[in-house]
C-alpha cells in the first residue's frame, strides 16, 4: 500500500516521508472509502456479505453503514478541497503509487509527495487528529517591530 510504504520509508533528514498523524488520516479515509462501498468491484458475493466483521448480516446493515461511511468520505474530501482531494482518493482510496499519479496528471517528478503531505495535513485536521501544520518551524515576521518603524512611516501626510 502507498500509504505504508511512504510511512516506513525514511527521507534525507531521517524522518518518515509520510509522519504517523498523516498516515493514520490517510487510513481513515481509505476504511470510509471502503465501507461506503465506492471501490470498483470485481465479484460480488451475495449469499453472505460482510458487515462489521459478522457473515450474514441483513442488507438494512449494509446500507445504514454504507452511507455512513459514504456521507463521512464525503465531509472529508469536501473539507481538504477540490485541489488536494484528487491526488488522496489516487494514493489512499484506489491505490496508486506516487509516480503513477504524477504520470497521469501530467505533473513533474516528485511533486506528488508534496502534494499528498499538504493534503493529508489538511485531512488530519478534519478528523481532529492533531496540529500537523507548522510543526517544526517557528514563526518568522518579515517587517520590523512598529517601536524601529522607518522614519518617513511615522510622519504622517
Amino acid at each position: 500500500l502507498p500509504l505504508g510504504w511512504l510511512h516506513r520509508r525514511r527521507g534525507p533528514d531521517g524522518e518518515p516521508i509520510i509522519g504517523k498523524t498523516q498516515f493514520e488520516a490517510g487510513e481513515r479515509l481509505r476504511a470510509d472509502f471502503t465501507l461506503a462501498l465506492l471501490s470498483p468491484r470485481l465479484g460480488v458475493d451475495l449469499a453472505a456479505p460482510v458487515v462489521a466483521g459478522r457473515r450474514g448480516a441483513k442488507a438494512q446493515d449494509i446500507a445504514e453503514t454504507a452511507l455512513a461511511a459514504k456521507q463521512r468520505f464525503t465531509r472529508a474530501i469536501v473539507a481538504v478541497g477540490p485541489g488536494l482531494s484528487d491526488i488522496l482518493i489516487d494514493i489512499c482510496c484506489h491505490l496508486i503509487g506516487l509516480e503513477e499519479a504524477e504520470r497521469r496528471k501530467g505533473w513533474p517528478q516528485r511533486s506528488a509527495k508534496i502534494v499528498l503531505r499538504l493534503a493529508l495535513d489538511r485531512l488530519a485536521l478534519h478528523y481532529g487528529l492533531g496540529s500537523v501544520v507548522g510543526t517544526g518551524s517557528r514563526l518568522r515576521v518579515w517587517r520590523a517591530p512598529e517601536d524601529e518603524a522607518p522614519e518617513d512611516a511615522a510622519r504622517e501626510p
